[in-house]
């Protein structure tokens, strides 16, 4: 891998040295007679430090297919209006993985749409997957016309071949498939995880303000793939297959689309690992906002208003004084979807695990169980490790989500009995005692 957020890279596979043309872009004649293409991730006249493009030198250009189909879309869709709108606290049980011997589900098959808003035509919006599957993709690759997958393994690793290059991604990494990018992900059994994509914006490493120069995710420590490239007759048809305007179309071609040589530019797929996130936190009294938890974000067209935020809750300590530690009861003009990678989410010890997932809706309210709130009030404050062993994320938008029939219905995984967890919070007030 190559490090460094939003960099310019340059690479070139070490079986074609000076692959990569000197000096220019596009010369007459490329080395080794391969042809030039351009990927843009932005508009031709974004400011300089915004503008995203990447040149690709490949053995056949990528525009060599046959037209595109319709392809059964399965459980993906961008269709906010199939069910009625549900205010309420939602949580899912672990999704279920089907045996292979069941019924064999790819990354594409595997894709079920479990909330979203907007819609990819307007540029502006995104959208909440899940992915379950149990064998690799063959012959048949995934580009993602309306926006970013921001990819979260949670159980198996991926192995995701793309134009620029191979990366393994495991549980606590996550990785950024970019508008446009062709990618392949091969498995290794049952494999599951959550996706967060957005239209209309790339994401960005947040902001720092008073913190300062140093901390939460560093650019070093984001890993770009080196060029690797495969040239591959497929006689019997290569399937590439592009998500456009929220439906799925597939074209065929007769080779390998991974046949890119050399490449150079900042616009490339990208991982990074959880643990390497720097934690900031109180060190006095009461919370920070988690907002101090952002690994990345996709910025709105409002200032200090993101489309969505990717939040983790790393190992940390809590040291705070006369603070209620876990999680605040909270009502909220964002969105929150959580996940749980591994371990237990410490306001919500019981019922939310790894695998599944919660929803708590524009201004809906959540906060500590009751077992939590009871136990955290009677705490005796000392120093603690927080979380160790565990991870649990956050997709947040300030974009009000709908919920999709299969991830209220089809699904089976809803936990009707969310509700039920802060039944047993009972009033402790004393208007004698202060």
């Amino acid at each position: 891998y190559m490090s460094g957020f939003g960099n310019e890279h340059v690479s070139e596979d070490p079986r074609c040295p000076g692959a990569l043309p000197e000096g220019q872009n596009n010369p007459q004649v490329c080395p080794y007679g391969l042809y030039a293409e351009q990927l843009s991730g932005s508009a031709f006249t974004c400011p300089r430090a915004t503008n995203k493009r990447s040149w690709l030198y490949r053995i056949l250009p990528s525009v060599c297919h046959k037209p595109f189909k319709p392809l059964e879309e399965g459980h993906l869709t961008h269709n906010w209006d199939e069910v009625e709108p549900d205010p309420n606290q939602l949580r899912w049980k672990p999704f279920e993985i089907p045996k292979a011997s069941q019924k064999k589900l790819d990354f594409v098959s595997g894709l079920h749409t479990l909330c979203g808003a907007g819609e990819p035509r307007g540029r502006n919006g995104i959208a909440v997957h899940i992915f379950v599957c149990n064998i690799s993709m063959l012959n048949r690759c995934l580009y993602n016309s309306d926006g970013d997958f921001l990819i979260v393994p949670q159980q198996g690793k991926l192995l995701i071949t793309t134009e620029f290059g191979k990366m393994l991604v495991e549980p606590n990494e996550i990785c950024v498939i970019q508008q446009g990018m062709r990618f392949n992900v091969e498995v290794f059994g049952e494999t599951r995880g959550y996706i967060l994509e957005v239209y209309g914006a790339h994401f960005e490493l947040p902001d720092l303000g008073p913190i300062g120069a140093n901390g939460l995710a560093n650019p070093r420590d984001f890993l770009v793939p080196v060029a690797w490239y495969e040239d591959r007759q497929v006689p019997g048809g290569y399937t590439v297959i592009s998500k456009y305007q929220g439906k799925l179309f597939a074209a065929q071609q007769d080779f390998s689309p991974f046949n890119v040589v050399a490449w150079h530019g900042n616009y490339t797929p990208y991982k990074y690992h959880l643990e390497k996130f720097m934690v900031i936190n109180a060190v006095a009294f009461d919370h920070a906002d988690p907002s101090i938890f952002t690994v990345l974000t996709a910025k709105s067209t409002r200032p200090g208003v993101a489309l969505a935020d990717f939040v983790i809750f790393p190992p940390r300590w809590g040291v705070a004084n006369n603070t209620f530690r876990p999680p605040y009861y909270h009502r909220n003009c964002m969105s929150e979807f959580m996940g749980l990678i591994k371990g237990y989410y410490e306001a919500k010890e019981e019922g939310f695990q790894p695998g599944g997932g919660s929803l708590h809706s524009m201004m809906t309210p959540h906060g500590p169980d009751a077992d939590c709130f009871e136990k955290a009030s009677k705490a005796k404050l000392e120093p603690e490790r927080v979380a160790e062993g565990t991870m649990a994320f956050m997709f947040e938008t300030s974009l009000s989500l709908a919920v999709t029939k299969w991830g209220l219905q089809t699904s089976n995984c809803l936990d009707k009995s969310y509700y039920k967890c802060w039944e047993p919070l009972k009033s402790h007030f004393n208007p004698k005692c202060k």
